[in-house]
This record gives structure tokens, C-alpha cells and sequence, in this order.
């Protein structure tokens, strides 16, 4: 089988902060996974260097839209490296390869008719002697009354259009702006509403999306879809190919979602590999992002795929809630967030992911607390996992010279470890990640309660072959659960695969070969919960570039 993933591409006009990472981090746990089990997998993103917010950035510190976007691209590329992040391709979308594949895709449309020029009205500042487009306006939804950008509000989820808002303001100077005629390319979206309609029902059945994708699909074709633009009056962006329309862009909104095929296109190039097996029947896709980004993964993305003959449209969108901090919004203006490079300075990657997967905002609303954060590492991966592996192995070394006892494995041990493969496996291919570690961890709490109920202290000095049972029957438990949790903690997995000197990695139960151990040492360290206090007293003060 052959699988695709898709990770929304961030904009390069600032840091990441946890709210990026808790809703792309699904995207990672798949692709390791599906590798375990032996399918071929493309797992892409990159940078959206394109779009108005980086333009908007460069204005106001008067530096170029490239500076920008290269200077937040390589931070990027970092901190999902640090993160252990396995992307196949993460690339960025002001290549020439991006654009040529984006004008190819605009062409097509347009020959097959899906795209057309029509005379609009658009809204015009006289102060900065500039069209605007959507994201260059800012106003009040119409809707329901919040501040809105001209694209959507993200209160009511509503997709807008910059003459939709009322009390309508230039982004760049603050004054109203007046509106005049100008030509632009159109999107024929209401073409596709059938299409649409009979692939949400279909999806629906099949339970492949998260609720809140399929209730907000359908508000938009109840609704009723509407054509949209699909060009704007930039300097930065993908020209639109046609003779006399080079000086207009080809809006971020088609240009932005078709990165997951021109990288798709890269990687084939750079690997020579075959990624046409990703854009053909019986392929599984897995589109993973945030709440607002919704529409244009089950909407946008699959009408451009329809209008292209691409099969399949997406499978799977895993859409997340919203990520809050301290019960607040997070606000990257007042610097009420967590920034992920700074995080990195002071933390394990695997308790960042560990967190973010065991409070996952995968049906609601979920809270990033400095509190729980510090308590969770502590107890849960220090206090359960992290123990379980430490007084195992360290007893071993003490008691048996390092050498791993040769027992055949008890057979409620064995018949626990498969169950968990495939119970964790279910949850992850349904996109039930939370789930799916919370199983692991029961698996963790056994095995503690385990090894306290035979008493291996005890057993080595009244019964030795009991006491190698014991041990034996935990290296089984351990090593299976190193390879388990590899998907949602690969440094610490790692970490205990080298002690256990095992290297095959598959989805299924394994057997530990080695006869001895390799430098054992503590998981995770102990972090001081004063830092809760420091953290806290940290937030919102200045401001991340």
C-alpha cells in the first residue's frame, strides 16, 4: 500500500510556536509508523514563502520578503530536525520548481475551463497606491461581529472576501480604502459541488475525517460553494503564465496547497523515485493541520485535484482543535506563546512530543500548561517508563553481570505485547493518536506492577530461575515497547534500543537476540519543578522574531 502525508506548510513571517507543532506532529507519528510496517511512504511540507503575512512582515522592517523567508525556513528546518521530524521532502515555496508546477497546474485548469478572467471590484489604497489583497484588509466579519482578515475570521470559520468586511482598514497604513475595477483569474469551485458533496458523504461513512472537517464541509456546501479568485495584485509570488498577467500572482490559497504535489514532483527528481504511485487509485492520504486550515484540504485542494483527474482526493484529514496556553489564546502579538526554539533549549524533544500527543486537541480545544507539562515528564515518562527501563536494566548489570537472562517469554506477556501492536496500530491508522499512547502507557503501568509483584530483589536470592523469568519476561516488555513508541518518542526508543543492541525495526512483536547489555543509562532526567515558576514568569514578555 502506498501512502501520502501531507503536512500543512507553515508561514516563514515568524518563529513556530507549540500550536504549529501540536497540529503537524500527527503527521510525523504516521510516517514512522507506516514505515515500521514495511508500506511505501512520502511524507512532505515545507515553507509557505509565498503568502501575504511574509510580505506584510518585509514592509514593516523594511527588509526584503526573501530575508524573511530564509532566515524562518532554516529556523524551521531545524527545529523539525530537533524534533525528530522524518519528513521525506520538506522544501519551501519560492523555488523554481515550485513555480513552474504551479503554472503548469494554473494552465491546465484553464484549459480545461475550471479558471476564467472576469472584471471585479477590489478594494484600492490611495495612501500606499496599491490593490490589497484579502490578507491586506482587516475589518469586522459580517457574520459574527470579530475581527476578521479579508480571507476568513477565524472566530465563526467563515471563508470571506476583503469587500465581505465591514469597517474595512488597509493592513499596511491603517486607513479605509476605496474600491476600483480591476481584472482577475477565477476558480470555477461551483463546478465541483456535486463532486464535493458525494465525496464528504463517502468520507463520512468511512469515518476517515475528524468531526469537525465533515461538519464544516458541509456548512460550506449547504451554503453552497462559491468561484473564488485565484490571482492577485503582488510583487512576491507565482506570476500568473499568461502574456499580459505576468505582473499578477497566483493567490497563495491554490498556489500554497499545490506544494503537496510539486514537492511530491521534487523528490521523485532528487531520489528518482516513482511518486506517481501517490496520485493513483488505492493510495491512503493523510492531510495533517489546524482547524483553520480546513476548507482548503477538503475543499480547495480536492476540487483542483478533481479538476486535474487526479485519483484519489484526500482520504484522510486529520484537523486538529485549537492549542490554548494557561486557558489564554495564544497571541503571537503579545508573545502569549511558546516558542518552539526556545523550548528546545531546555527540554527533551520527547517530552514536547509526549505532551503534545497525550493533551493532542484532536476533538476539542486542548491546554498547554507549564504545570502539567513538567508534572507529565516526571511522572509519566521519568516516573513510569523511564523507572520501568532504569531498574530493570540497572538490575540486570548489578545482579547478573550485565547478561540478559534466556528465558522463553510467559505466555500472558506475549499474548499483552501483540494485542498492544495491534490495538496501537488500529488507533494510529484511525488517526486516534492520544488513544493510541494512552495504550501504550497501560502497557508501562502493568509492567511496573509487574516486576513490584514478583519482587526480582527478592526472587534472586530465594529462587534464581524465577528471578531470570522475571527479568526476561521485562527486557521482552521493554524492547517491544521501545519499538512501539518509536512513531511518539524516537530519541528515548533509540536510546533503548542501543542498550538492548537491537536493530530490526517492524510493526510485530520482536525478540530481543542480544546476550548483554550496552551502557546502560537513565531515559530522561528529573526536571526541577521550580521551573513552572520561571516559565510562567516568562510569558509575554518582549517579543520572538
Amino acid at each position: 500500500m502506498s501512502i501520502f502525508i501531507g503536512g500543512a506548510w507553515a508561514y516563514v513571517n515568524g518563529s513556530l510556536h507549540l500550536g504549529h507543532i501540536s497540529s503537524l506532529l500527527p503527521g510525523d507519528i504516521l510516517a514512522r509508523y507506516y514505515r515500521l510496517k514495511g508500506e511505501k511512504v512520502l511524507y512532505v511540507s515545507g515553507s509557505d514563502c509565498n503568502g501575504t503575512p511574509i510580505t506584510i512582515r518585509a514592509k514593516q522592517e523594511e527588509v526584503t520578503a526573501k530575508e524573511i523567508a530564509d532566515y524562518h525556513h532554516n529556523e524551521f528546518v531545524d527545529c523539525f530536525s530537533r524534533l525528530g521530524f522524518s519528513y521525506d521532502l520538506y522544501t519551501r515555496t519560492d523555488t523554481e520548481h515550485h513555480h513552474q508546477i504551479v503554472q503548469a497546474i494554473f494552465l491546465e485548469l484553464l484549459e480545461k475551463g475550471f479558471i476564467y478572467k472576469k472584471e471585479i471590484d477590489q478594494l484600492y489604497c490611495e495612501h500606499d497606491k496599491q490593490f490589497l489583497p484579502d490578507r491586506y484588509v482587516e475589518g469586522l466579519c459580517p457574520i459574527c461581529g470579530a475581527n476578521a482578515r479579508g480571507d476568513q475570521c477565524d472566530a465563526c470559520s467563515s471563508v470571506l472576501e476583503p469587500l465581505d468586511l465591514l469597517d474595512r482598514r488597509c493592513k499596511i497604513c491603517g486607513q479605509p480604502p476605496t474600491v476600483r475595477k480591476t481584472e482577475h483569474f477565477y476558480f470555477a469551485l461551483r463546478a465541483f459541488q456535486k463532486t464535493l458533496e458525494h465525496y464528504v458523504a463517502e468520507a463520512e461513512s468511512n469515518g476517515d475525517w475528524r468531526d469537525n472537517a465533515i461538519s464544516l464541509t458541509r456548512r460550506y456546501l449547504n451554503e453552497g460553494l462559491q468561484d473564488r479568485a485565484v490571482s492577485r495584485d503582488l510583487d512576491h509570488g507565482v506570476s500568473v503564465p499568461i502574456k499580459g498577467y505576468e505582473q499578477k500572482k497566483i493567490y497563495v490559497w491554490i498556489e500554497a496547497v499545490s506544494g503537496y504535489y510539486t514537492a511530491s514532483k521534487l523528490w521523485a527528481k532528487e531520489t528518482n523515485g516513482d511518486d506517481q504511485i501517490f496520485w493513483s487509485y488505492g493510495t491512503e492520504s493523510y492531510y495533517v493541520h489546524g482547524k483553520d486550515n480546513i476548507p482548503f484540504h477538503s475543499i480547495i485542494w480536492p476540487a483542483i485535484l478533481a479538476g486535474l483527474g487526479k485519483d484519489p482526493l484526500p482520504t484522510h484529514i486529520v484537523s486538529n482543535e485549537y492549542l490554548t496556553l494557561e486557558k489564554r489564546k495564544l497571541s503571537t502579538s503579545r508573545n502569549w506563546a511558546v516558542w518552539v526554539p526556545d523550548i528546545l533549549e531546555r527540554y527533551d524533544p520527547d517530552s514536547i512530543r509526549y505532551f503534545l500527543t497525550i493533551n493532542a486537541p484532536e476533538n476539542r480545544d486542548a491546554d498547554f500548561s507549564w504545570k502539567e507539562f513538567i508534572y507529565s515528564h516526571n511522572s509519566e515518562l521519568l516516573g513510569a517508563y523511564g523507572n520501568l527501563v532504569n531498574r530493570t536494566l540497572k538490575f540486570i548489570q548489578k545482579s547478573f553481570d550485565g547478561i540478559i537472562p534466556e528465558k522463553r517469554i510467559s505466555k500472558e506477556i506475549v499474548d499483552r505485547v501483540a494485542r498492544l501492536y495491534e490495538d496501537t496500530g488500529r488507533s494510529i491508522e484511525e488517526t486516534r493518536f492520544k488513544q493510541a499512547l494512552e495504550t501504550v502507557f497501560d502497557l508501562v503501568r502493568y509492567s511496573n506492577k509487574y516486576f513490584d509483584q514478583q519482587q526480582p530483589w527478592r526472587q534472586v536470592h530465594e529462587n534464581v530461575e524465577e528471578c531470570k523469568q522475571t527479568l526476561a519476561d521485562c527486557v521482552y516488555i521493554i524492547g517491544n515497547l521501545a519499538n512501539i513508541l518509536t512513531p511518539f518518542l524516537p530519541f528515548s526508543s533509540e536510546k533503548v534500543k542501543h542498550m538492548l543492541s537491537f536493530t530490526e525495526e517492524y510493526w510485530k512483536p520482536q525478540t530481543i537476540t542480544a546476550r548483554s547489555l550496552t551502557a546502560v543509562e537513565p531515559l530522561f532526567d528529573r526536571i526541577n519543578p521550580e521551573r513552572i515558576h520561571i516559565e510562567l514568569e516568562s510569558l509575554g514578555r518582549g517579543q520572538r522574531i
